[in-house]
């Protein structure tokens, strides 16, 4: 098992900064996800309501 004495402050430093990035990243791809999600759902939506004022 590794001792502790040999990690440095970097450590300390290092690892919250690389998860905080890894979630700041994750919060953006997300929320552009979603967005582009509910733009093609209210396009089908729009298609269909055209299509079925055709149909009629």
């Amino acid at each position: 098992m590794p001792e502790l004495s040999n990690m440095t402050a970097a450590h300390f430093i290092f690892i919250p900064a690389v998860l905080l990035i890894g979630i700041v990243l994750g919060w953006i791809l997300g929320s552009r996800a979603a967005a582009d999600h509910y733009r093609a759902e209210l396009r089908r939506r729009e298609e269909r309501l055209k299509n079925r004022a055709v149909d009629k």
